[in-house]
């Protein structure tokens, strides 16, 4: 596992600090799924697991892979990546001197949305 910077720390911290999300990562934990069968897992429509997925994916902390099933048919298939986030004042000190810095004084790379 590679040693996270300060602006991958905050897109992983940003992707799990929804519920949702982070049921996701747990629902993969140990094993890879595709959209149908994860959405009926965890209850939640296909449409809102892919933003979740998308998201969780732009911080690194999913991949997925295109694979053919038995019949022809393509399925993208997830998996959580390996990775742990040590939260401590020193940790994060370390993080923040490697943030990108917008010029226009918004959050590092955020767009400002509602999570939900």
């Amino acid at each position: 596992m590679r040693r996270m910077n300060g602006d991958h720390m905050l897109r992983a911290a940003l992707a799990i600090a929804n519920p949702h999300r982070m049921r996701v990562v747990a629902a993969l934990s140990g094993k890879r799924s595709y959209v149908s069968e994860l959405a009926r897992e965890l209850g939640i429509s296909r449409a809102l697991l892919q933003v979740h997925l998308r998201k969780l994916e732009a911080a690194e902390l999913v991949t997925a892979e295109l694979q053919l099933s038995e019949d022809g048919k393509a399925m993208k298939y997830y998996e959580v990546t390996q990775f742990a986030v040590l939260l401590t004042p020193e940790t994060i000190a370390d993080a923040a001197k490697t943030l990108t810095l917008p010029s226009d004084g918004s959050q590092s790379g955020r767009k400002e949305s509602s999570d939900g």
